[in-house]
């Protein structure tokens, strides 16, 4: 097994060019309908949502917000995003139809400009915020009857279709306006965490654990899970696994669980 890759040889942060954003249900204790919400008792009980947001080409985790599914959350998540890949405005970032997206990333790239608020006799210049140049955004809707998907729909947000087509050429891995990386990412860590798992006697019955077993199932698959469809094959045929923390170019080989447990947070020179 290499030993450990030295710091500076890491691309960090990634360098993530398409996001894509979504939520995913599960529940602690009992089911929302179950729960009472004048009883102490069940707080913290009931629906919880992990607020995920995956770099599409390498398939990295960057950021999980486990929680109630509100704007704070999404909020969290765009942040932590922006944060973990330098500030940078991506290329392309899609998301589910939850308008809640669209002023978060506002919020966190969003360039603050002077416009007039039109109707006013003084016609004051007031303070908005617009995105920045280069700025796409598009939304996925899935339209269902009697629980079947009959119709996908997308949107574009911020940018334009032709500024979007042109990000999608470029693409390594996106032809079109799309969710779907992070959707099959959603279906791997079901299988990883059986709290997860639909209609199972296995679910958290502590906030705290489901929290912390979140984001231990979420981050431990950057480092220590090849995904097949990012193994190399080399001229000799012969096929090199990569994990998505590979992909990304954050490490040189597949962690076991106890190196990606024992790593130092901080690094020192």
């Amino acid at each position: 097994m290499p030993g450990r890759s030295t710091t500076s040889s890491w691309l960090f942060p990634p360098r993530t060019r398409e996001v894509q954003f979504d939520e995913k249900w599960s529940f602690v204790f009992k089911k929302q309908e179950h729960c009472d919400p004048d009883d102490p008792a069940d707080d913290h009980h009931g629906d919880w949502w992990d607020h995920v947001a995956i770099d599409a080409e390498s398939r990295l985790v960057l950021a999980v917000v486990p929680g109630a599914r509100d704007a704070e959350a999404v909020e969290e998540v765009v942040g932590e995003v922006k944060e973990r890949t330098g500030g940078r405005v991506l290329d392309l970032a899609t998301s589910d139809d939850y308008p809640a997206y669209e002023t978060a990333l506002l919020n966190a790239y969003g360039e603050e400009v002077e416009v007039t608020a039109t109707g006013r006799p003084s016609r004051k210049m007031i303070p908005e915020k617009v995105p920045p140049p280069g700025m796409n955004y598009a939304t996925v809707e899935k339209r269902r009857e009697t629980g079947r998907v009959v119709e996908v729909v997308t949107r574009v947000v911020f940018g334009t279709m032709a500024a979007i087509i042109a990000v999608l050429a470029k693409s390594k891995v996106s032809r079109r306006i799309n969710t779907s990386f992070l959707e099959r990412q959603n279906a791997t860590d079901r299988h990883h965490n059986a709290r997860k798992v639909r209609k199972t006697y296995t679910f958290s019955k502590d906030w705290r654990v489901h929290e912390a077993m979140t984001y231990f199932t979420l981050y431990s698959y950057n480092f220590c899970w090849p995904v097949r469809t990012l193994a190399e094959h080399d001229e000799h045929g012969s096929i090199r696994k990569q994990t998505p923390a590979m992909s990304a170019g954050l490490a040189d080989h597949v962690w076991t669980m106890r190196e990606w447990v024992t790593m130092p947070a901080i690094q020192r020179c």
